[in-house]
């Protein structure tokens, strides 16, 4: 561990300020603290059921977009059901994470080590590597669309991104149904805000994603006591994550309300919602960029139960320009691109140099 990441144990969001890209006035520690954390258990995130906007016609698109623009103003966050995405296809993903990353060799998975393509660190993260200011507790890896066989392009090869064949289809079929989602998702929180619905359509048909598997092993003692969490105290910078919910829980969220954390775990087959910075950026700080970590389970029988996710963080590509959205007042941020933005925020978690100047 670098005496950085030893440091970040202790260490708040606010000694990290310069990176930020948005407005972020709060403080919270990186990592769950026994005696000095407060937890909120009456706060009930707000689950929203994607049949209304689906078969409720007009009317039921009107309410699935308040209900859910509410939610993610209030918090950023949300849950959604009848979605109809088959949960099967999760219970499949889950195990092909499982055996991701215990399948292979440490070595096999090293050669596909994290760097660096346009605005998105894409590859492996070992354990405890996932950033160089904290040691995570798991390992992740990070595949964007150009790992996947998604778009008839002659010259993929799928052994450029996946370590042994097998992988990638199991996972093309999480992706290709959560892409079904972007486009209502995105419609319904821009009907919320009195914006053309359309107005992003062009920029999320193909648009890019970070596609993340996250394993997290089994808590050794060693580990436990080390004061580490499973996944530091972060805001996703994106315009929002899809996330299966899954059984293992340790999924905190933070309201900026009352300075309280919040545990949240639905129930499995749910998907759990968040908005990210480039979110919080074009909403001219309306819609927000939440805080949340991974910590412990709260039930010590699952500390020798890995857990496990797979998330999908929706971006725009690297040359699009994130400008404040029509009708939402005086912009508060200048427009930027979209690789500026990104890069300029992550070079807290990769260094300063990861940063790209995007004029």
């Amino acid at each position: 561990m670098s005496n950085k990441q030893a440091d970040g144990i202790h260490a708040s969001n606010q000694d990290f300020r310069k990176y930020e890209g948005v407005t972020k006035d709060h403080n919270y520690q990186l990592v769950e603290r026994d005696g000095i954390e407060v937890f909120d258990d009456e706060y009930e995130i707000q689950t929203c059921d994607m049949r209304r906007l689906f078969e409720g016609g007009d009317t039921g698109r009107q309410r699935f977009s308040r209900q859910l623009g509410t939610a993610l103003e209030d918090i950023g966050f949300a849950v959604l059901t009848g979605h109809d995405v088959n949960t099967q296809l999760y219970a499949k993903a889950e195990s092909a994470v499982e055996s991701l990353f215990t399948e292979t060799t440490f070595e096999e998975r090293m050669a596909y080590k994290a760097r660096r393509f346009g605005s998105v660190n894409q590859g492996y993260f070992p354990m405890k590597e996932t950033t160089i200011i904290h040691p995570d507790l798991v390992e992740g890896w990070v595949f964007c669309r150009r790992a996947f066989d998604l778009d008839g392009d002659l010259s993929y090869t799928e052994r450029d991104f996946w370590p042994k064949p097998g992988f990638e289809p199991v996972f093309r079929e999480v992706v290709r149904a959560h892409e079904k989602l972007i486009l209502p998702i995105m419609q319904s929180i821009l009907s919320y805000l009195d914006c053309d619905p359309h107005l992003y359509d062009e920029k999320l048909i193909k648009t890019n994603f970070g596609f993340r598997l996250n394993y997290y092993p089994p808590i050794s003692e060693e580990d436990g006591e080390s004061g580490a969490g499973r996944m530091l105290g972060h805001e996703d910078v994106d315009l929002f994550t899809i996330l299966p919910a899954q059984s293992v829980d340790g999924l905190q969220v933070y309201n900026q309300s009352n300075g309280k954390w919040i545990r949240l775990n639905p129930e499995p087959g749910a998907i759990i919602l968040n908005t990210g910075d480039y979110m919080q950026r074009i909403t001219n700080d309306r819609l927000p960029s939440t805080t949340h970590r991974v910590s412990k389970p709260s039930g010590k029988s699952f500390h020798n139960k890995p857990r496990i996710t797979i998330s999908m963080a929706v971006y725009v590509w690297e040359d699009e320009i994130l400008e404040v959205l029509p009708s939402l007042g005086q912009p508060k941020y200048e427009p930027i691109s979209a690789i500026a933005f990104h890069t300029g925020i992550t070079s807290k978690y990769y260094g300063d140099d990861y940063a790209v100047d995007g004029d």
